[in-house]
């Protein structure tokens, strides 16, 4: 159990990528704070934690509001006493081509995806550049490195955070904290079960392994990047998409 005694902040962590991150991390010990702005489902991932004999808490979180943000660091370390692990993983969409897409659309995706990422870790970098130490991993995606029609507000919001990661990255190599980033591709999770079943046969064909990602495929690169054994990668991106990008 690599990250025993190391406390893990997840946000989105309710489901999908965020929840197999979330129970990749307690399986390794971390105590994990479940954050969502579904505070009901994010109750559930952590009773699935605790039921294995691991800890978790469980928090309602906009990312997108500094100072629910601030409160809830607070909290976390207040019960928990540090944060050594940060997971960016809160994330939505509001797809629309760029004719049609409204100021709101760019706004929102942009305030959670990107201005969500900025806040948490402003937060906990207060707190691991005290104790010279913490891992920080923000998801981006595969789309920040291709493009998607009908997708700017999310692919300029998913493009920003490499920036970001590989910026953070330098500031803060020298107070022990790594940051990098994770980019997934077409992971399979209730977002993208509602799309078409011809558009996923398209997809499926543009990836050379010949299949569809899983949560826990990203979650176990995650928890890699979270090991004090990971300590000399930081600023990096790491593909997981089956060969789709490279």
């Amino acid at each position: 159990m690599k990250l025993q005694n190391d406390v893990a902040f997840v946000t989105g962590a309710a489901q999908g990528i965020g929840k197999a991150i979330a129970l990749a991390l307690a399986k390794e010990g971390a105590c994990v704070i479940i954050s969502d702005i579904n505070f009901e489902a994010a109750e559930e991932t952590s009773k699935e934690i605790d039921s294995s004999g691991n800890t978790s808490l469980a928090l309602r979180l906009d990312v997108s509001d500094p100072k629910g943000i601030e409160d809830a660091f607070d909290v976390a370390i207040k019960k928990f006493g540090k944060i050594d692990i940060l997971v960016n993983n809160a994330g939505i969409t509001k797809d629309n081509l760029i004719i049609r897409m409204k100021e709101e659309e760019w706004d929102t995706v942009l305030a959670v995806n990107l201005k969500g990422t900025f806040l948490c870790t402003k937060a906990a970098v207060k707190t691991m550049s005290k104790q010279r130490y913490g891992r920080i991993i923000n998801i981006s995606s595969v789309v920040a490195f291709m493009g998607n029609a009908g997708q700017v507000n999310y692919v300029a919001s998913k493009a920003a955070i490499v920036g970001f990661t590989k910026s953070v990255a330098r500031e803060y190599a020298s107070r022990g904290i790594t940051v990098n980033a994770v980019a997934p591709g077409f992971i399979e999770t209730a977002m993208t079960q509602v799309l078409p079943e011809s558009l996923k046969e398209e997809m499926k064909r543009q990836i050379p392994i010949g299949r569809f990602g899983f949560p826990e495929d990203v979650a176990n690169v995650v928890k890699f990047l979270s090991y004090k054994d990971s300590g000399y990668i930081t600023g990096q991106v790491i593909h997981v998409n089956g060969g789709m990008y490279m």
